[in-house]
C-alpha cells in the first residue's frame, strides 16, 4: 500500500533546510560586521586615520589592522612594510 504525499509536504522539508541557511548565512554576516568594526576601533585607537601623510605602508597596516580585527586586542600588531618603484631618470 503506498501512500501518496502532496507536494506540499515534500517542500516543507526542504523550506526548513534553506530557512536554516538563510539563518547562518545572516550569523555569519553579522560576525564578520562585528569583526571588521572591531578592527576600525583598533586603527582608530592606533591613530591610523590622523595625519595628512598618505603612503602605501600606512594604507597597508591600516587595512591590515582593520582585517585582523580582534586579533589585534590579543597582541597582534600588523605592519606592511612596501617600497614603491621609483620614477626613472
Amino acid at each position: 500500500m503506498s501512500r501518496k504525499v502532496s507536494g506540499d509536504a515534500r517542500n516543507v522539508g526542504s523550506n526548513r533546510c534553506e530557512s536554516a541557511v538563510i539563518q547562518m548565512a545572516r550569523i555569519l554576516a553579522l560576525i564578520v560586521i562585528v569583526w571588521l568594526l572591531i578592527g576600525v576601533v583598533a586603527a582608530a585607537q592606533r591613530h591610523y586615520f590622523s595625519g595628512s601623510s598618505t603612503n602605501c605602508a600606512k594604507v597597508g597596516t591600516t587595512a591590515v589592522t582593520i582585517v585582523a580585527g580582534p586579533l589585534n586586542y590579543a597582541g597582534a600588531n600588523p605592519k606592511v612594510h612596501c617600497n614603491p618603484p621609483q620614477p626613472s631618470k
